[in-house]
């Protein structure tokens, strides 16, 4: 080849860094090791986060040239770390070269990663919910929803339609909540609180016998009504479960915080519906969509989507409530919440079981899991847009939340199935030379390399955060180093090129070098798949996990029972984690330390109180806890 010229970023361990020779090595997660050459045109970058400081705290030399590239290099450049270069390859005939024209670094002088310094992720939720507040509902503190619209644009202005979806409000909802337990920030509660008032006010319809809660997909501002079915269009004019499972992610969320009692009412009739209308009690499972007007989903007019179950169907229980309203109710000492806990601990139980009995592939060639099903479990290999495709992003979620599940039932066969994912997304899902998560690819290649991409090679924001959530918690419940190094490789990858920094906002795609990709509809900060979900639930969880097995220092976490709480005793675990890994440390009761504890519980008692409490909770990690080796 001749003359070819093609921009570039890799990702990799630095090595040989050779100042004289204004170069370095850089070997990737390929294995492959690239000559990476500086010069008067490279500049030395440290990832920001929202707050918009410069952290570079290098030190220099006596007689340092600023303008000097070898100087630059010595300055910046050590063996074992961690570095991005973004630049130019060139092939001319038998001769090749690498020009970085960007460097991108992610330690402090300590050789200690910037992102797991201690205010790193809460800076980024507080930063983002001020945001999406001010987006939505202006400047005031009033918590109007009303103002709420789904579709916002790059800036987060109001744009198109005046549609307000209520699985987008959910999700919202669930990142305040989620940046109120982390910083016990009043306003975030109050917006929380105030947005669960207008969900349940402008999208909630109950059965004519109130047994159970069904949730309109919209509200339609300009003409003043309900819209029952889904608009989107692979779920038009039905009632798909996911919409109606993500309704419940900021009720939950909520709840862990509050303990409430109409909002837990509003889950328990929810969770009623699904087992109601979408529950195959014949072949196991749930029904993925349902009749908008007969509730039943065997109607012809659904289409593709008669009779079929999916991953959503399916797995999205687990993130988006169930696992998360265990946690708040197992273990109470009332009778209504027991029969609801062993029922959802007994659906949690059969939705992992499904997961590792029906998604696999059995041919051990297919690395990844099949997603979409008729009623009696034969693959569907033939709908819409999917085909014989996988998504990256489900494989990493069925990996994170196996995990989890197994830290909570102990069933060894969530564990194995977790890792065997892990180890093989890092193969089939990973770009192992710049770093990141590929997005939808052919679930059998038929160009004859590794992975066959279906539309593009492009890498969307949520499935990186499957991918940091995994491998922090497949580290914390393994003994495979691997997976932080993949870990911290995903959020050095997150924090260089989704955050932007200008609006607080987040890229829904960035390209494969991790550029900025915004045309139509991934231009929008708001839109029926993207809202304010995924990346709070990323700085929540990934400030969780790794405090809990990496940096291992104490933290806070806030909550706020409320009078009409149904019991004194007040749960606040935060995930099912590795037995021992972290532990409560002191409790503080409106703003006095609090005894009535049972730290073995990761329980509260409080008082009899017509008021709110305020209560405090430090959580310290066990420095002594190390993660049961597994085998490969």
């Amino acid at each position: 080849m001749k003359y070819f010229t093609h921009s570039i970023r890799i990702m990799g361990t630095a090595q040989e860094f050779d100042p004289e020779q204004l170069r370095f090595k850089l070997k990737c997660q390929s294995g492959d090791t690239f000559d990476v050459n500086v010069g008067e045109g490279t500049g030395y970058y440290f990832i920001r986060n929202f707050d918009g400081l410069n952290r570079d705290r290098t030190p220099t030399r006596e007689g340092y040239d600023y303008n000097n590239p070898r100087d630059q290099l010595k300055r910046y450049i050590r063996d074992d770390i961690l570095v991005s270069a973004y630049g130019i390859y060139q092939e001319h005939e038998e001769n090749t070269r690498f020009d970085a024209k960007e460097i991108w670094l992610f330690h402090n002088i300590n050789n200690e990663y910037l992102f797991e310094e201690t205010h790193w992720w809460r800076t980024q939720i507080t930063a983002l919910a001020d945001r999406w507040l001010f987006n939505q509902l202006g400047p005031s503190n009033m918590y109007d929803f009303s103002n709420y619209q789904t579709n916002l644009s790059f800036v987060g202005g109001k744009v198109g339609n005046t549609i307000q979806e209520c699985a987008t409000l959910s999700r919202l909802i669930y990142g305040l909540s989620s940046a109120y337990l982390m910083s016990g920030n009043e306003r975030y509660y109050q917006a929380a609180r105030h947005g669960i008032e207008y969900q349940r006010n402008m999208f909630r319809t109950e059965s004519h016998d109130g047994s159970f809660v069904v949730w309109s997909h919209a509200y339609d501002k300009e003409n003043v009504k309900k819209i029952l079915p889904s608009q989107f269009d692979d779920d038009k004019d039905a009632i798909p479960l996911y919409e109606q499972i993500y309704a419940l992610a900021g009720l939950t969320q909520f709840y862990r915080i509050s303990n409430d009692w109409e909002t837990l009412d509003d889950i328990q009739r929810t969770i009623h519906f699904f087992n109601e209308r979408f529950l195959d009690n014949e072949q196991m499972g749930y029904f993925s969509h349902i009749d908008c007007a007969t509730f039943k989903p065997d109607s012809a007019v659904l289409g593709d989507n008669c009779s079929k179950k999916n991953w959503n169907s399916i797995g999205d229980h687990t993130p988006a409530y169930l696992l998360n309203l265990l946690l708040a109710i197992e273990n109470i000492p009332n009778n209504e919440l027991s029969t609801l806990s062993k029922q959802c601990k007994k659906m949690q139980k059969q939705m992992a079981d499904l997961i590792t009995e029906k998604f696999p592939d059995p041919d051990a060639s297919i690395p990844y899991v099949r997603e979409r099903f008729y009623r009696d479990w034969k693959p569907d290999l033939t709908y819409k847009w999917q085909q014989n495709r996988a998504v990256v992003g489900h494989n990493l979620k069925i990996a994170w939340n196996l995990t989890r599940t197994f830290n909570y039932l102990d069933d060894r066969s969530y564990l194995d199935l977790a890792v065997k994912i892990g180890h093989l997304m890092k193969t089939y899902g990973l770009d192992q030379i710049r770093g990141g998560w590929f997005d939808v690819v052919e679930r059998e290649p038929k160009n004859g390399m590794p992975m066959d991409f279906t539309w593009h090679n492009r890498k969307a924001w949520w499935q990186q955060e499957q991918a940091i959530l995994a491998y922090l918690i497949l580290y914390g419940s393994t003994a495979d180093e691997s997976f932080l190094q993949l870990a911290r490789e995903s959020i050095a990858f997150w924090n260089m090129t989704y955050l932007e920094l200008s609006y607080d906002g987040v890229h829904f795609d960035v390209t494969d070098d991790g550029l900025s990709y915004i045309k139509d509809d991934r231009a929008m900060k708001g839109s029926h798949s993207k809202s304010g979900y995924h990346v709070f639930e990323l700085n929540y969880l990934a400030d969780l996990y790794m405090r809990t097995f990496v940096t291992k220092e104490p933290f806070r976490r806030y909550y706020k029972p409320c009078p009409t709480r149904k019991s004194n005793i007040f749960n606040v675990m935060l995930d099912y984690l590795p037995k021992d890994s972290l532990r409560m440390g002191k409790v503080y009761v409106n703003g006095e330390e609090w005894n009535a504890v049972d730290r073995d519980s990761c329980q509260i008692q409080l008082q009899n109180s017509q008021k709110d409490a305020s209560v405090a909770v430090e959580f310290v990690p066990n420095k002594d806890y190390q993660p049961q080796e597994v085998a490969q």
